[in-house]
């Protein structure tokens, strides 16, 4: 059984970091890519970041290039978002996903949250002004 678990998250003050985690299980993910996307009160859900497991290729939210980098560490089956520089607009639950990686898959295509297959529970993010 596939298990994303998201850890992390907590209340930063603006400008400050932080730091998430996902540690995926059940399956190889070799062939997938990982996903983070974030979820505010009344609003959709938003890509964030996504990266390729075998090739660590990754893909950015405009909103959050220069701020946000995401990783992966094969061994430990772990994909972490580093947050700097951060914002109360960056303030949501955030989730980490993954979907099978395609021959010519796109960043729109890893940008787009009904492609994705298994989902966290996500973790919390607040940005204090």
């Amino acid at each position: 059984q596939v298990q994303l678990v998201e850890s992390g998250g907590g209340l930063v003050q603006a400008g400050g970091s932080l730091r998430l985690s996902c540690a995926a299980s059940g399956r190889t993910f070799s062939s997938y890519f990982m996903g983070w996307f974030r979820q505010a009160p009344g609003k959709e859900r938003e890509f964030v970041a996504a990266i390729s497991w075998s090739s660590g290729s990754t893909y950015y939210a405009d909103s959050v290039k220069g701020r946000f980098t995401i990783s992966r560490d094969n061994a430990k089956n772990t994909v972490y978002l580093q947050m700097n520089s951060l914002k109360p607009e960056d303030t949501a639950g955030y989730y980490c996903a993954a979907v099978r990686k395609l021959l010519y898959g796109s960043g729109s295509y890893y940008a787009s949250a009904p492609n994705y297959d298994y989902w966290g529970q996500g973790t919390q993010v607040t940005v204090s002004s």
